[in-house]
């Protein structure tokens, strides 16, 4: 396996992680948590909007149509922090593998 993949592999288990986060904070104490609803329909509607998808901008191509957009859209939810957080991981990760995703 060349350092390529391990990076994409990598890339692609911290977005699931990151994904997965922000649907477990949309149920708490057994019911909906309003606020986390809203912020994810609010972070779908412009990754969809905006045809944002996070994986063609690193060049991790997705074959389901929306997904890339919906996935998108939850990471957005987490906010400006957790989003720079992780552009900056696939900034460092380029930066020290002289490696472009594509």
């Amino acid at each position: 396996m060349d350092v390529n993949t391990i990076s994409r592999l990598l890339l692609v288990s911290t977005v699931a992680e990151g994904t997965w986060e922000a649907l477990k904070m949309s149920w708490q104490k057994g019911k909906l948590n309003p606020d986390r609803i809203g912020s994810l329909s609010i972070g779908i509607t412009l990754a969809l909007g905006t045809q944002t998808d996070f994986f063609s901008l690193i060049g991790i191509p997705i074959q389901v149509p929306y997904i890339g957009y919906i996935l998108t859209g939850v990471l957005l939810s987490r906010g400006a922090n957790f989003t720079h957080d992780l552009l900056k991981y696939v900034e460092t990760m380029n930066q020290k593998q002289g490696l472009a995703f594509n």
